[in-house]
């Protein structure tokens, strides 16, 4: 259950090590109702991995330019694969060398060898195995599509979406678009190509205010749906926050909160500042769509 913005004073707070942290410069309005929080996730599954294609070929009409600059910045995104999870569920997944635990018989030999030399009295676990293990992070990209984000922005946060679902396609992704209210247009676990999102996204028209607390209460109820070791929110915002209770709070409870500033128009990087680093994340600037590939690549370093 989301934590009710409506029950909870505006102005102050306190960071996750109990200081108080100080007042926002801007006093956002406060709600008198609760945000709507719509579910825009549609029935496009699919189980192969993401790419982006030309509007001819989905068979659809989007805005070209949009398309065309979400494949730059996929042509230019270089994400790590995440560290192994050696808690993981075995048998599926990337291949990787493993201690031996009567699952499989594939022997890495060299790997064996080196360990046996170094242990003149080997155990079972010193036979190192190849097996196949599951590592699968799970993001939530959160995206601002309110007032302030018209026109170019919007290009540029639609096309982002569209590259990061791409190079994410082995991993859990979800969407959240967010104004005043909020959008879900994909969730973790669901298959949706990156087109779609792309479509999904320019179908809502930027408008009404910025309620950056009511995203970062849906993102994290989304990660407790798919529990992962590596489990980050990716936020995409001017952070001129002007509605609704301190987001700062709630960056906090995340497991990891990554801004990712556009800095094309008004913007508050103080605001970005405090929740990158209550968020345990990184802050990087976006001032044109071709900063884009750099700054995701940089956050999904650490």
């Amino acid at each position: 259950m989301l934590d009710s913005p409506l029950r909870r004073p505006a102005p102050g707070g306190r960071s996750r090590a109990g200081k108080p942290l100080t007042p926002l410069k801007r006093k956002p309005k406060q709600l008198t109702e609760e945000p709507e929080l719509q579910d825009r996730t549609g029935t496009v599954m699919t189980s192969e991995r993401g790419e982006l294609v030309s509007a001819e070929e989905a068979g659809v009409t989007p805005d070209p330019e949009t398309l065309r600059r979400a494949r730059r910045i996929a042509a230019r995104l270089a994400v790590p694969r995440p560290r192994q999870d050696l808690t993981a569920r075995r048998g599926t997944g990337e291949i990787t060398s493993l201690p031996y635990k009567g699952g499989s018989d594939d022997i890495d030999l060299d790997r064996t060898l080196e360990r046996l030399a170094e242990r003149p009295f080997p155990e079972d676990e010193d036979i190192i195995v190849r097996e196949r293990v599951a590592t699968i992070r799970s993001v939530v990209l959160v995206v601002d599509v309110s007032g302030s984000m018209r026109g170019e922005r919007v290009r540029t946060a639609a096309a982002t979406v569209g590259a990061l679902a791409a190079e994410l396609g082995r991993d859990n992704l979800a969407v959240i678009a967010f104004w005043s209210d909020a959008a879900v247009l994909s969730r973790l676990g669901q298959r949706t190509t990156p087109q779609a999102l792309v479509e999904s996204m320019l179908r809502i028209p930027a408008r009404g205010l910025t309620n950056l607390a009511f995203p970062l209460q849906v993102a994290r109820r989304e990660l407790a749906r798919k529990p992962a070791r590596d489990a980050r929110v990716v936020l995409l915002s001017d952070c001129v926050h002007n509605a609704g209770p301190d987001p700062r709070p709630f960056a906090g409870r995340l497991p990891r909160l990554e801004i990712l500033l556009d800095t094309t128009g008004e913007q508050d990087p103080d605001l970005a500042r405090d929740l990158a680093r209550l968020g345990r994340g990184r802050l990087r600037t976006v001032n044109t769509y071709r900063d884009v590939a750099p700054a995701l690549s940089e956050v999904f370093r650490g």
